[in-house]
């Protein structure tokens, strides 16, 4: 990944490994402007990367993040405009490689959108989850459209009325987090997590996400020859070749992303 001059996040890599972390936690990683603009310039970045794999996203300090700045203007120094947090939240939800939100306290508002919006969440078991917007005469309207992929819709009317704040494992249990793990643990869990999946091959994770992406919200009459092609896509890869020849002579698969 290319060095830029990040004001509000960091971004470093460890083998196959992109972290991307929110960093005012003075603020409890207050997302403003132009901490967005940074996380879309280091989710192409590693997009860009062939040699990464799996991104995660986490919060400096003790904080995920405490949803969204509203006294921080754009800085006006720094990168480019790239795009807005409905951007943010779509690149998201599109990326054609794995996005582990690592939890490592609370995550409200804007903060509970990047964790819905990434493909799995890894929390520690004393995080704290809301959409409080209401006490502030305000409503989770952006973050709703990526709550309602992952959260039954009479709670999420619940949470969403009441400004509801709620614990990790009922979290869990709504599906808005993959795991709750002790706070000594999570490194541990999300180096797992990571490593696993970055031991699959490349090309296959990417078909399986692109098709994942296409067909939400089709029916299925409209999903099955999309998802035939990509299946068509799939085994005339490389890698596919590949972990079959490897399945028959009973050793692990040598993955080249092609």
């Amino acid at each position: 990944m290319t060095p830029h001059p990040y004001q509000a996040i960091t971004a470093s890599v460890d083998g196959a490994v992109a972290t991307l972390t929110l960093n005012r936690p003075e603020r409890r990683n207050a997302i403003g402007p132009t901490m967005v603009n940074e996380l879309l310039w280091g989710l192409d970045e590693a997009a860009r990367d062939d040699a990464v794999r799996v991104i995660v996203l986490t919060g400096a300090g003790k904080a995920f993040s405490a949803g969204g700045d509203f006294s921080s203007p754009p800085s006006g120094e720094g990168l480019p405009p790239k795009g807005g947090f409905a951007d943010l939240l779509l690149a998201l939800v599109r990326s054609t490689k794995p996005v582990i939100a690592r939890v490592n306290g609370i995550a409200f508002g804007g903060g509970l959108g990047l964790v819905a919006a990434s493909h799995f969440a890894v929390a520690t078991d004393d995080a704290r989850l809301g959409t409080p917007e209401v006490e502030l005469g305000l409503f989770p309207f952006m973050i709703y459209a990526v709550l309602e992929r992952v959260v039954p819709r009479r709670r999420l009317v619940e949470m969403m009325l009441l400004g509801e704040k709620i614990g990790a494992e009922e979290a869990r249990s709504l599906g808005l987090l993959s795991r709750v793990v002790p706070a000594a643990d999570l490194d541990a869990a999300v180096a797992d997590l990571a490593g696993r999946l970055a031991g699959r091959s490349p090309s296959t994770l990417r078909l399986g996400l692109e098709a994942l992406r296409d067909v939400e919200g089709l029916g299925l009459a409209e999903k099955l020859p999309v998802l035939a092609e990509r299946l068509a896509q799939c085994l005339a890869t490389d890698d596919a070749r590949e972990g079959l020849l490897a399945f028959f002579e009973k050793r692990q698969p040598r993955w080249t992303g092609r």
